[in-house]
């Protein structure tokens, strides 16, 4: 009875294992086949390919700037004093040399008074010493005191007249003015802000570029900007570049202009610009989806003799739906658009229209 117990036992065991060794062999098998067929045999896969367009590329650099104003400068009075007149009106628009605060300047012009009458008076001695020396009645020496402390006076009324002008303060150069800061009456020293000036008929914008651009960076090039205030793009130009390289980020500064006519683009507004450094004839531009990338490598696959070619590629601009292809595509290529996920290096591939259904299970 064990006997027959055991002997069924093996039986069993061995069934079982031949049943097993089957099944691991139909797998390898259809894994085999489906590698032959994705590597190059048996039916395609459908994918939508595209030819690359040949264009005109510009080469373009993007940074970030903050405007500042063409021409900028604090209010501020260079003497002590009180404030007995104010000109201006918050915000206003003004000419170079026009009149914005005076000071009180009584004391001034009382003393520049009795200067002027003291210059009067030595003119007066001056020119009647002359008339007697001509008639030999005063000597030389006398002419030559008078002539003195004629000068001497003129100097004083002259220094008077200067100290006079720092009691009024005038625009530097013509602008528009900030808020307001004093008041009449009140006391204001050198170097206290009594309101704002700048000139934004244009903005400048410094950015930074990368070292390697510097080549091709020169004045004269053509800059667009942004912000997210407007929803629009201010067309500017690079004025001029910075002497020296940052050694920290190897970036140079360029300091650019943007017509600002209507006010629009104030001072401190945050800029997003892309500046156009160069632009490439006959570049290959492929479509965005038909890239594959793999941290800083990319790739395509190209379809050539009815297989899918899996071709590392070098990129240059970005384009809104496009990409451009420095190396590893020609103009005569044809790119898989889509179906990338279904193909492997090497794969049979059938090209189809947009929209078309993938060829039969089957068929080739």
């Amino acid at each position: 009875m064990r006997v027959t117990t055991q002997l069924v036992i093996v039986v069993m065991l061995a069934t079982a294992g031949a049943g097993a060794w089957c099944w691991n062999d139909q797998r390898v098998s259809q894994a085999a086949e489906g590698n032959r067929q994705t590597r190059g045999g048996g039916r395609p896969v459908g994918v939508e390919v595209a030819k690359p367009r040949i264009a005109t590329v510009a080469v373009t650099v993007e940074a970030v700037g903050t405007a500042l104003a063409n021409e900028a400068v604090n209010i501020t009075p260079k003497v002590s004093g009180i404030i007995g007149k104010i000109s201006f009106k918050e915000g206003g628009r003004v000419k170079k040399g026009d009149v914005l605060v005076e000071l009180d300047a009584t004391e001034l012009n009382a003393n520049l008074e009795e200067q002027r009458i003291a210059l009067q008076q030595a003119q007066r001695l001056y020119d009647r010493a002359l008339a007697l020396f001509n008639n030999r009645t005063v000597s030389r020496a006398r002419i030559d005191e008078l002539q003195a402390s004629l000068q001497g006076a003129k100097a004083r009324v002259r220094a008077n007249e200067a100290r006079l002008q720092d009691y009024v303060i005038r625009a530097p150069f013509s602008g528009r003015l900030g808020l307001r800061r004093v008041s009449v009456g009140a006391l204001v020293n050198p170097g206290m802000e009594i309101t704002t000036l700048d000139d934004i008929s244009s903005v400048k914008v410094d950015f930074r570029v990368p070292e390697s651009v510097l080549a091709l960076a020169k004045p004269g090039l053509r800059i667009q900007a942004e912000s997210v205030t407007y929803s629009e793009i201010f067309d500017g130009i690079v004025k001029t570049l910075d002497s020296r390289i940052d050694p920290v980020t190897q970036s140079i500064e360029l300091r650019t202009e943007f017509p600002n006519p209507d006010g629009r683009l104030k001072p401190g507004m945050f800029l997003t610009a892309k500046l156009s450094i160069d632009s490439r004839d006959n570049a290959v531009l492929v479509p965005e989806e038909a890239l594959i990338s793999q941290g800083a490598t990319h790739f395509v696959f190209l379809v050539r003799d009815g297989k899918a070619s899996r071709t590392r590629v070098r990129i240059g601009e970005r384009l809104i739906g496009e990409v451009e292809i420095l190396e590893g595509v020609s103009a005569d290529d044809s790119v898989v658009v889509r179906g990338l996920q279904k193909i492997r290096d090497g794969s049979t591939v059938k090209p189809i229209k947009p929209g078309q259904p993938s060829p039969p299970k089957g068929t080739s």
